[in-house]
This record gives C-alpha cells, sequence and structure tokens, in this order.
C-alpha cells in the first residue's frame, strides 16, 4: 500500500501533509495514503446505512469519468430527486454488464420497499436492458418505470460536476481498487455535507461528523 502501490493519489494527500503540518501536526504523505486506503471503504461500509435515503421514489442515475492507468474508467451513480447519493459503482467498462450490476448493487443496498417508482437515465440502451433483465429476475419492481428524459439528469449532472472537483486533484488512479477506495470516502464525505446523516449527529457541522465516525469505530474521545 505504499507509494509503489497507488502513487496516484500522493499529489492529493502531500498538499494534506503540508496542511496538517501548518497545524503542528507531522505526518507523512505515505502513511496518510494508506489510511485512505484502508479507512474510506470501511468508512463507507460502517456508515452506509445512515446515509442511505428511505424512499426512493425517483432516482437520476448517470455515469462519469475516472483516469485510472491512463485510461478512463466509468463511474455510476445514482441520487434521488432531493440529490441524496443513492449508490456509485466504479467500473472498467461501459455496457450491459455493468449498468447492470451496478442498479442491482444499489436495489440490493435498501429495503425492497424503498426501491424507486421511476429510474431516469439518459438515452443509452445499456440501461433499458440491464433494467429489463433485473425485471426478470425480481430484483427490480414489475412497476418500475424506465424514463429517459434528459432534463431530469441535470442534478446528477451538476453533482457529478462537484464530485469531479474532489477527484480532479488527484491526477489520475493507478489502479481500479485505490481509485474505488479513495472515492468510496469522496461519496460518504459528500453525503454528509449533503445532510445525509444530519439525523444521526448530536452536534452540527464538522465536531457531529467527527463524532459520528468516532461511534462507528467505537472511538471515545473526551
Amino acid at each position: 500500500m505504499g507509494a509503489s502501490g497507488g502513487t496516484a493519489s500522493m499529489g492529493s494527500v502531500r498538499e494534506l501533509e503540508e496542511m496538517m503540518l501548518e497545524r503542528g501536526l507531522e505526518v507523512d504523505h505515505t502513511t496518510l495514503y494508506r489510511w485512505v486506503q484502508h479507512y474510506a471503504p470501511e468508512m463507507e461500509k460502517r456508515l452506509r446505512w445512515r446515509w442511505k435515503p428511505s424512499i426512493g421514489y425517483s432516482w437520476r442515475v448517470d455515469e462519469t469519468y475516472v483516469k485510472v492507468k491512463g485510461k478512463w474508467a466509468y463511474l455510476y451513480r445514482a441520487i434521488d430527486k432531493m440529490g441524496c447519493t443513492i449508490d456509485f459503482y466504479l467500473s472498467a467498462t461501459r455496457n450491459i454488464k455493468a449498468a447492470r450490476r451496478f442498479l442491482g448493487k444499489a436495489l440490493k443496498s435498501i429495503k425492497s420497499w424503498a426501491h424507486p417508482m421511476v429510474i431516469n437515465t439518459d438515452k443509452a440502451p445499456t440501461y433499458a436492458a440491464a433494467i429489463d433483465e433485473l425485471k426478470k429476475e425480481g430484483k427490480c419492481p414489475a412497476n418500475t418505470v424506465h424514463r429517459q428524459v434528459k432534463y431530469l439528469n441535470n442534478i446528477i449532472e451538476a453533482d457529478h460536476g462537484k464530485l469531479k472537483r474532489l477527484i480532479n486533484p488527484v491526477r489520475g488512479f493507478k489502479s481500479l481498487k485505490t481509485a474505488y477506495a479513495t472515492i468510496k470516502g469522496f461519496e460518504v464525505m459528500r453525503a454528509f455535507k449533503k445532510g445525509q446523516m444530519n439525523c444521526w449527529q448530536y452536534e452540527k457541522g464538522l465536531k457531529g461528523e467527527i463524532r459520528l465516525v468516532e461511534r462507528e469505530f467505537n472511538i471515545y474521545t473526551a
């Protein structure tokens, strides 16, 4: 997990190293990198049920691009009509199999009664085929409507932009594994900023976010 394992995010963690040094905390950037790779996926796993929307009347589904090993990978994402993050999935391919895997993952991650009445996507035929397959397998409600209305996806395209502002300073990843681990951390932080975990926080703002993470990891501070 050291520099040889994924120097892609070293640019951003070097900046974090400098920021922490300015505050009197001396931590090597390779250590920060290892922390991200180890704890970001664990944070996403432990906090997942807290940031998942309880009702998914209408999903907006789309994919954006992430540079991995000099090539584009595809970050599939879904939010609800209020802008709350539902799920995400990083894939090396953009096809029916990837779309089906992502939608299946998103549907499985929430209770069946919270499944969407509507899934809105772009005009890509992969989504229609993926949704049809999931319906046949009983993993997607048969009465879920698939819409392909461009303006309805403006909200997720704007959300992509805010997430990409966090990803872009990384300047590319060396592997899908390290990319996905880092993105999980970014997505959790975005869910915090969207207020998706406010009801679980004992305090407002950054302190409340820190305390919630501490509780999930059984860390108790004065």
